[in-house]
């Protein structure tokens, strides 16, 4: 099991919106901002499935994703790959969708996509650049 560090979590709390890359089944890759993001755990990140289309038909064939984030006041970024589970109903989909639905009544929130972290790499510009830290 992976445990975020101090640090990365720091770095993951302070980006607004990070790039999650899928891949369908054939290995067509498809890249899509997400902002309804939290992380839960030391190796748990939800994610509300307010406008998915593409990455949903992705997660659906392929459950494994990557997800980079990026502080510019520190300039840290890290990239987390795992696996996911959907979910449309139960107590974490209702929880989830409940904090987004106060955000805005305007967000479907169709499903919780739930992330087990299985690797995290640095991407900091360097010599340390590409190595899994976790």
């Amino acid at each position: 099991m992976v445990a975020l560090s101090g640090e990365i979590k720091e770095v993951f709390g302070k980006v607004k919106v990070m790039p999650m890359a899928t891949a369908s089944k054939s290995g067509v890759p498809n890249v899509a901002p997400m902002a309804s993001i939290q992380l839960v755990g030391d190796d748990t990140v939800w994610i509300m499935d307010n406008y998915m289309v593409k990455t949903l038909e992705n997660l659906k064939e392929n459950p494994v994703v990557a997800l980079y984030f990026y502080d510019p006041d520190s300039k840290r970024c890290f990239q987390i790959k795992g696996s996911t589970e959907i979910k449309t109903s139960g107590p974490d989909y209702e929880k989830f969708r409940d904090q987004v639905r106060t955000k805005s009544h305007k967000y479907p929130a169709k499903s919780l996509i739930v992330i087990t972290i299985t690797d995290v790499f640095e991407c900091t510009p360097g010599k340390e650049a590409g190595k899994k830290v976790l």
